[in-house]
């Protein structure tokens, strides 16, 4: 692996000079005395300025929506995306097998999808991060070279022109202007976990740079779960006159073993084991990703706001499974967004509209695994997507505190697919096109101080992506998945207390699942005639003193088929229908104690047949950490210290027929992870 000295080099070849000391030494009186002023810490007083503008932001939201302060998760091991959101409202995220692959949905979002990501769009700074065919990868990811993560649930994601049913999470990236000139950091634990990220940072009056390197190591609870990834994020800003234009460099390179799914009596016997295909196969998913990117914002005067974005990623996977897959993929596209803040019949109103175009290319070659290896050809195929999307949305002022929001959004979407392998004398070429109308409508009112109040509907259009339509062993050319949605909730931010919390309901049409006919044939992935998402999203944090502070991220989901002639009305596999994550510090001067509890009571079934299911769990861990001369900063993570055996998820089947299989994913043992950060 050369990224991570190369990156290296580019990192320290963009540094600048950073102060010498914290605390400043100058001449106070002409005979020479002299005065230490007390550092300030300029880059913490910024990163809290971001925060708070992107919070204020959010405020001005009709739904749900939500912000995760970087700070919060670094606290801890931050290694895999529920480490990052698992207290984000409305977010079921949990690690396939203590990895960076994790299972994320939001509102029951590609709930058959139980590897990589779809029904949720992936941003980075506004700009997107999943193919062009709606997927996306985790690894593309670095929580610890994030700012702030935006969480848009379902609808409300419309001004970023995602229609989809889980909505948007956009990783907003440090700036030369808002991080610590110099940022050090190293983690290591058990199962041989280590990690390691070095951030430079610089700014002048019209230049800032940021860059971050990043190296993640583990051997794995599991056999055959050994990770290696490195990483480096960097972004380049140039201050313009009215604006700016900012340019994002991005580079993975990563490789992972997959020990697979185990029975629940494997989970419970022996939960370290992997699945035997897997290491006969030696399954592993590898890829290196490069992406290149550009935002430019300018003020045009008169509350008018111009932006207007560009990327290009090039990947090539390696990923031998039950076939091997070689795939070299690439995607580009663009936005343009406009923003005008002004009045309209004397009331205040913004009104936002853009253009989104994304266009993607995969070679998709196909290989007997032996071993691991490539060996004889079994299929091919030359793939095409485009998104063409426009949307716009109005938010009008009734009153100083009311505001009535309009939008919509307008999706052309094209999937091809050129056979160039023919075998069994079928050529499974194909061209498919979707479209969809994506419209909202909703209330904003700011009923007291720091309360507010929003409900809205909405409509969201999701096309189906590549691993749908052949990503099994035939084809399975599906519709677009569609739902029609409802959600009151609240915000609320008074006195120590901040709550975020909704009510929603989604009935859908042609959810994309895989299932059997009336005799148990299975019958792919193919689109359930009517289901229904409902559920409440809830997270809340109190500051009780100014020694304590509780916080709770609640999720209750009733996911169901609605009459359908097979299933009836059971619950739709995948997601357990209630979890619980729940953390009480104790700060005590510069150092804090933090017990904390992951529940899920309710079984959560592995089939739509609802015959088998993972058992309730809880596991309780505890953390402490602190501050030492403002520069250094410690945490010791202590996680399922009862040691229990649980499945932290599950695979998705149509019907296991009451028998035990393996489709289990056993959480982590008991484990103990330490960390260091120095920041200048």
């Amino acid at each position: 692996m050369v990224v991570l000295p190369l990156s290296l080099s580019i990192a320290w070849a963009l540094a600048a000079p950073s102060p010498a000391d914290p605390d400043v030494t100058r001449p106070d009186t002409a005979d020479g005395r002299r005065t230490v002023l007390p550092r300030v810490d300029v880059a913490a007083d910024a990163r809290s300025a971001a925060v708070e503008a992107a919070r204020q932001r959010l405020d001005e939201t009709a739904g749900a929506a939500g912000l995760v302060d970087a700070e919060r998760y670094r606290e801890q091991r931050a290694a895999t995306l529920a480490d990052a959101l698992g207290y984000a409202a409305g977010v079921f995220v949990q690690p396939r097998f203590g990895s960076e692959e994790s299972r994320l949905s939001v509102r029951g979002s590609g709930l058959q999808r139980t590897f990589h990501l779809r029904g949720i769009e992936l941003l980075q700074d506004g700009v997107n991060l999943n193919q062009a065919d709606g997927g996306g990868d985790f690894q593309a990811l670095e929580p610890l070279a994030a700012r702030y993560v935006e969480v848009w649930r379902g609808a409300n994601a419309l001004s970023y022109g995602a229609a989809t049913l889980g909505g948007a999470i956009n990783f907003v990236s440090p700036t030369g202007r808002d991080a610590s000139p110099l940022d050090l950091r190293i983690e290591g634990g058990s199962f041989g976990y280590r990690r390691g990220q070095a951030a430079l940072a610089g700014a002048d009056e019209r230049h800032d740079y940021y860059a971050s390197v990043s190296a993640f190591a583990q051997d794995g609870f599991r056999d055959h779960s050994r990770q290696e990834t490195y990483r480096f994020f960097g972004n380049y800003g140039l201050a313009l006159n009215g604006g700016e234009t900012r340019f994002y460099l991005a580079r993975v390179d990563t490789n992972s073993e997959l020990p697979g799914n185990l029975t629940w009596a494997e989970l419970q016997n022996d939960p370290r084991r992997a699945a035997p295909a897997n290491l006969s196969g030696d399954q592993q998913r590898n890829f290196d990703l490069t992406r290149l990117s550009n935002r430019t914002q300018l003020e045009l005067g008169n509350g008018d706001e111009l932006e207007f974005s560009a990327f290009y990623a090039a990947k090539n996977l390696t990923h031998p499974i039950f076939q091997v897959l070689l795939q070299d993929s690439r995607d580009y596209g663009g936005n343009l967004r406009w923003r005008r803040d002004g009045d309209w019949n004397g009331h205040r109103s913004t009104l936002t509209a853009g253009f989104t175009a994304i266009a993607g290319t995969l070679q998709d070659r196909r290989f007997v695994n032996v071993g691991g290896r490539p060996g004889a050809v079994t299929n091919g195929f030359d793939d095409r997507a485009t998104r063409l999307s426009a949307f716009a949305e109005a938010q009008y002022l009734l009153s100083a505190r009311t505001a009535l929001v309009v939008g919509l959004q307008a999706a052309r979407n094209r999937r091809e697919a050129q056979d160039t392998v023919i075998t069994a004398g079928r050529d499974e070429s194909y061209a498919r096109t979707y479209a969809g109308a994506s419209p909202k409508l909703g209330l904003r009112s700011e009923l007291g101080e720091g309360l507010t109040v929003f409900g809205n509907l909405s409509r969201s259009y999701e096309p189906p992506s590549f691993g749908e339509l052949a990503g099994g062993p035939q084809l399975t050319l599906v519709d677009a998945q569609k739902a029609t949605s409802g959600e009151v909730g609240l915000r609320l931010a008074r006195d120590g207390l901040t709550v975020d919390a909704a009510l929603y309901r989604a009935e859908l049409r042609d959810e994309l699942l895989a299932l059997s006919d009336a005799d148990g044939n299975p019958r792919g992935t193919v689109n359930a005639a009517r289901t229904r998402h409902q559920g409440l999203e809830f997270a809340a944090a109190w500051r009780i003193t100014e020694a304590a502070e509780w916080r709770v991220a609640y999720l209750w989901n009733d996911f169901r088929f609605d009459n359908d002639a097979v299933y009836g009305d059971n619950r739709l596999a995948g997601i357990a229908p209630q979890l619980l994550r729940t953390e009480l510090r104790w700060s005590i001067g510069d150092v804090y104690l933090a017990p904390n509890l992951e529940w899920a009571p309710q079984r959560s079934y592995v089939d739509h047949a609802n015959t088998l299911a993972a058992d309730a769990y809880a596991i309780a861990g505890l953390r402490v950490g602190g501050v030492l001369q403002q520069r250094w900063h410690w945490f010791v993570d202590a996680r399922n210290l009862g040691d229990r055996r649980y499945a932290a998820t599950t695979g998705v089947i149509a019907d296991a027929l009451g028998r035990d299989s393996r489709q289990f994913l056993p959480g982590d043992g008991r484990s103990v992870f330490a960390g260091l950060e120095w920041r200048n």
